[in-house]
């Protein structure tokens, strides 16, 4: 059974950071894009950030673009996500995904994972 397991939300203060990584099983990762997705209370999930089976193309949302980071290791089955001045509209539930293209419309990401929470105080 397919698994993607998101880790290193925490509680930071606005400017700091925070990496988080995702983690997936039963799955032949390099043959898959990933995809970083949020939801706040209140509001609709958003697309976040997007990388392609190589790690070769990556694009971001508007929001993040300049502060954020997306990676892979494909030896390692696991995509990451580095979040620079943080700011506390970030706070959100954050969600990695995986699917056949690499695009920011969430029903194209097959697998889901269980989602981590990040947090940021003024």
């Amino acid at each position: 059974q397919v698994q993607l397991v998101e880790s290193g939300g925490g509680l930071v203060q606005a400017g700091g950071s925070l990496r988080l990584s995702c983690t997936a099983s039963e799955l032949t990762f390099r043959n898959f894009a990933m995809g970083w997705f949020r939801q706040a209370p209140g509001k609709e999930r958003e697309f976040v950030a997007a990388i392609n089976w190589s790690g070769g193309w990556t694009f971001y949302a508007d929001s993040v673009k300049g502060r954020f980071t997306i990676s892979r290791d494909n030896a390692k089955s696991t995509a990451y996500l580095q979040m620079n001045s943080l700011k506390p509209e970030d706070t959100a539930v954050y969600y990695c995904a995986a699917g056949a293209q690499t695009t920011q419309e969430s029903n194209k990401y097959g697998y889901w994972g269980q989602g981590t929470q990040v947090t940021v105080s003024s």
